[in-house]
This record gives structure tokens, sequence and C-alpha cells, in this order.
């Protein structure tokens, strides 16, 4: 296949990029990432490689990630079984030092060392740090899953200012010492809005958000905040898509351009959605303006 494309072609690529390399050069682009796309190694790397060139050209790209899979791992190593309830973790107090070991360790500093490997200069942050996120208990039910109360951006503008790409683990820390287990994206979403940030990309395990849940091709490529309130009338945002739909309304209330939710499984997905006409998944806007 590289034979195939010619160096006029690969020119041809980057001339087509460049309006939008000029667009993105210095905003701020939030990222968040899990699910599947972390699982699979190859993507992973693929991941890392894009955020990488993304901050070579200029992008303040900040990362934010989960690592659901990993936390039931470590505790099916530790004998105790995951638990969920409404989509969420059971999280006791034991659990919440498996969720902080994992995440604030293992998978924040793993994501370090290969964005570095691939030419970024990067710094990890747990939610924790600087007091990034400030949470309370969410539901009594659910033990040490946090509901946000408060974001501070310092800590991560700090770094952006000194060319670094922030990597921001989803755990958070109230006035009493407490450690929280906080939703990915909710967590992605508070820190896009806080933060201003031209862009908010959530890369998920579904295409983006389609008319018939069944079907790749009724992908719904772009929508305003309206017509998504509508789409959850008509019961196209359902199940797992209502969560994810919520936060991308949160985060542009916030004060955000525009989300996209995108399938993370796709190789380079981030640069098509960034840096072509085309794009990928479904990008949400307040409005047609």
């Amino acid at each position: 296949m590289n034979n195939q494309f010619s160096n006029a072609q690969r020119a041809q690529v980057l001339t087509q990029a460049l309006p939008y390399i000029k667009r993105y050069n210095g905003e701020i682009v939030v990222v968040k990432y899990g699910g599947n796309a972390m699982i699979d190694e190859t993507l992973k790397q693929q991941v890392m490689e894009d955020i990488a060139l993304l901050w070579l050209i200029g992008v303040k790209v900040v990362l934010v990630h989960g690592g659901g899979p990993e936390i039931s791992d470590m505790m099916k190593k530790l004998g105790k079984k995951p638990e969920f309830v409404d989509g969420l973790r059971v999280t006791d107090k034991e659990t919440v030092d498996i969720v902080q070991m994992v995440l604030a360790g293992k998978v924040n500093k793993s994501l370090v060392t290969l964005l570095q490997m691939k030419g970024g200069h990067a710094v990890g942050l747990s939610g924790m740090d600087g007091g990034i996120i400030e949470a309370r208990i969410k539901d009594e039910r659910l033990g040490y899953v946090g509901e946000i109360t408060k974001i501070r951006t310092r800590p991560i503008t700090d770094l952006l200012e000194k060319n670094y790409i922030p990597v921001v683990s989803t755990v958070a820390s109230d006035h009493q010492g407490n450690v929280y287990n906080i939703n990915g994206d909710t967590a992605a979403a508070y820190i896009a809005g806080a933060l201003g940030a031209a862009r908010l990309i959530m890369m998920t395990d579904v295409a983006g958000i389609l008319r018939d849940k069944d079907d790749p091709s009724t992908l719904i490529t772009g929508i305003t905040v309206p017509e998504a309130r509508k789409l959850y009338e008509e019961g196209v945002i359902s199940g797992g898509m209502i969560p994810k739909v919520d936060c991308c309304i949160e985060a542009i209330n916030a004060g955000v351009q525009t989300v996209t939710i995108m399938d993370g499984r796709i190789p380079h997905a981030i640069l098509m959605e960034l840096l072509t006409d085309e794009g990928a998944g479904t990008m949400v806007v307040g409005d047609r303006e």
C-alpha cells in the first residue's frame, strides 16, 4: 500500500491539511481516551502517534483517560469481583485504592512513556494533583464514585504554557482527603469546559450517534444541542449513548466550541476528524451558526 501512495499524493494530503493545521495551532483540544482503543496495543500506539503529531504542529492537546478494563483485571487478580449499578462501578474503600493505583499509576505512566517514545513531551497528572478535580459522593449505593464539584485548571495550563502534553487520570479528592473514582467522559467534559477548549474529542466503542443503532451506515455526522434533545425524545439516543451525549451538552454549555463522539478503534480517527474535510464520528455543536 505504501508503494502505491506516491510522494505527490503525500504532498497533496499535507496541503489539504494545511487550513486545519492553521485553524488548530495554539488551540486547546481535549481528548478523552479509554475503552477498546486502550486495550488493543497497536491502536494505542497509533493514538499516541496522532496526539504526538498534533502536539508537534502546535495543537495544545490535553489527554484525559480512564482505564475501566485494567481496573477490573486488577480487581480480579486481587480476588475482588467488579460490580456495577447503572453502568457505574461500585467503589468501596478497597476498590478506590485499586482505582487510584491503576489509573494514577500504571495506566497514566504507560501513556506518558508512550507519548515520549512517539516524540511528544508529556507529564502525567491525576485529578488529585493540585486539586484539579474536586468531588463529593454521587450516590451512597456506589461508594466512592464522585460527583464533580470543582475544576482547577492551573496545573494543566501551567504545563500547556511550558509546551507539555498533560495526561490526566480521572481520580479526584475532597477536603477530607477522600479519594473518588470519576467517570472519564464526565471528567473530560468538565475539564474541557473549564479550559475553554476549542474541541473535545470523545473516543468510544461506537461510530458515533446512529439513527439505527444496528446499522453503522445511519451515522449522524453532525447535530446541534436542540437536535440532540429531539433525538432523546425520539429514542434515537438511548442506553449507553445517553450519558455520553449528556457530557457533550455539558461541555458545550460550558463554552467548548464543538464535541465529537467517534470510534476510537478506527486507526488515526483523531487526525481524520481534525485535519480532513470528511471528519469522523458525530460532531455536536451549540447551533448551526
